[in-house]
């Protein structure tokens, strides 16, 4: 069998197979044998037709089966043979009318190549590294929080400027139906909160959300509407109210530290606001290396420049997939998967130029790490190595948990990479400043 490439493009090309008869012959004539004693033709006993007639009747369908085998696995071989990187598989070249009865047979499979490119992770940019910090304002507003929380509810039937109140925000036009209980103080406008006071369970008191709260963005928490929706709202919406509650708030002593903290670990207020702040600051951190992750990975996306086989792969959605797609659909879809098909490649590269590889240590490390986690938050603080091993045992014997940790640890390292190389120029900011940055205002 004699195989080549034509090269369309950089990253597409056709490889031509062309089967001579020798290719497939002692197969097909295998094949025959095999079917002379099962043969029946009209006039023949079973097994006693000439061979001929069998060759006739059987002849065809047995070459093009035999046929499609020995190119198949010669296309599988070749593309392994080549070490030939695709996007896709490869698609058979359509002919209706091809010429089985030849002798020699020509075959051809368009394939898409991942692209070669270079990769700059240190290339110059304007990434910014967000180190978030808890500010005063919001540490006490925690205190009070966990005072709260912790307090004694006193059923009020008139709500006061201190009330907790519970009730739900209702505009039937924009869908909006949130169940929510706050406090007037979240309102920016002293105004709106005076609303709220002296009124009583079943009340209905209604709100514009225009500059209702200090931050566009608390709609997206308290009337659930998404994030390209808050801004510059302004609707009437009704809320219900339920129910108002004061608080006689918790002493800050020793048993509701250590029921928050376990026995010892804070003694003090003081020592509560600084675990408030520690524990604030990693929860923040780990926000703020999302937002890196995501700025340095569209920041290669867009300045990482290299073609792909577009049309080809187009073309090859077509033919995947339970439902066909047509041209137009095909199209869409490509357009729609691009960014993160380019995003792929980039990561691929990544990993293989800085030779970052996932190994079963990092995987059993980094689950166990996460049951730890995940175990201190059901107060469970010191499990021994045997239960989290064990654990870990488990749910590394599932494979579609060891593929979903795969990507994490790979998330990991990259970030661990990002931050290496991206250059990206620190800023402090308090966590509000944070959110406004994250969502681009």
């Amino acid at each position: 069998m004699d195989i080549k490439r034509v090269a369309i493009s950089a990253v597409n090309e056709v490889i031509v197979l062309k089967v001579v008869h020798m290719d497939y012959k002692g197969q097909v004539q295998k094949r025959i044998n095999e079917k002379m004693p099962l043969a029946t033709v009209k006039g023949f006993r079973k097994g006693a037709v000439p061979r001929d007639l069998v060759e006739k009747q059987y002849g065809r369908a047995i070459k093009i089966e035999e046929v499609k085998k020995v190119v198949d696995l010669a296309l599988e071989r070749y593309i392994q043979s080549e070490r030939l990187n695709l996007l896709g598989t490869p698609l058979a070249k359509e002919n209706p009318d091809f010429p089985w009865d030849d002798e020699e047979l020509e075959f051809e499979y368009e394939i898409g190549l991942v692209p070669n490119f270079d990769l700059d992770l240190e290339a110059k940019n304007n990434i910014i590294k967000y180190v978030v910090t808890a500010d005063d304002k919001l540490i006490e507003e925690q205190v009070v929080r966990i005072q709260k929380q912790f307090g004694t509810p006193i059923p009020q039937t008139f709500i006061e400027e201190s009330s907790d109140i519970t009730g739900t925000f209702t505009n039937a036009e924009h869908g909006i139906n949130a169940p929510y209980t706050f406090n007037i103080s979240i309102f920016k406008d002293k105004k709106t909160g005076a609303k709220f006071v002296g009124k009583k369970a079943g009340d209905v008191v209604t709100v514009n959300t225009k500059g209702l709260f200090e931050d566009d963005h608390q709609l997206m928490d308290v009337l659930k509407v998404g994030h390209d929706e808050v801004h510059g709202l302004a609707i009437d919406v009704d809320f219900t109210i339920e129910s108002s509650n004061g608080t006689e708030l918790a002493e800050l002593n020793q048993e509701l530290f250590d029921k928050l903290f376990g026995p010892g670990a804070v003694a003090s207020l003081a020592d509560l606001k600084a675990k408030i702040k520690e524990d604030a600051e990693v929860q923040f951190a780990q926000q703020a290396d999302q937002k890196l992750l995501s700025d340095v990975t569209n920041f290669l996306v867009e300045n990482t420049k290299f073609d792909l086989p577009a049309d080809f792969l187009k073309r090859w959605l077509q033919t995947v997939g339970e439902k066909k797609l047509s041209a137009e659909e095909a199209a869409i879809e490509y357009e729609k998967s691009e960014k993160g098909l380019r995003y792929q490649l980039i990561e691929g590269r990544a990993l293989s130029q800085s030779n970052i590889q996932v190994t079963f240590e990092d995987l059993k490390e980094f689950t166990a790490k996460s049951i730890r986690q995940q175990m201190a938050q059901f107060g469970q603080m010191n499990p021994t190595d045997e239960e989290v091993q064990g654990i870990v045992a488990r749910v590394l014997a599932n494979q579609e948990e060891v593929k979903k940790l795969s990507d994490q640890v790979v998330g990991e390292k990259l970030l661990l990479l990002f931050k290496e190389k991206a250059n990206a120029k620190e800023k402090k900011v308090t966590y509000p400043e944070f959110i406004a940055a994250f969502y681009g205002e």
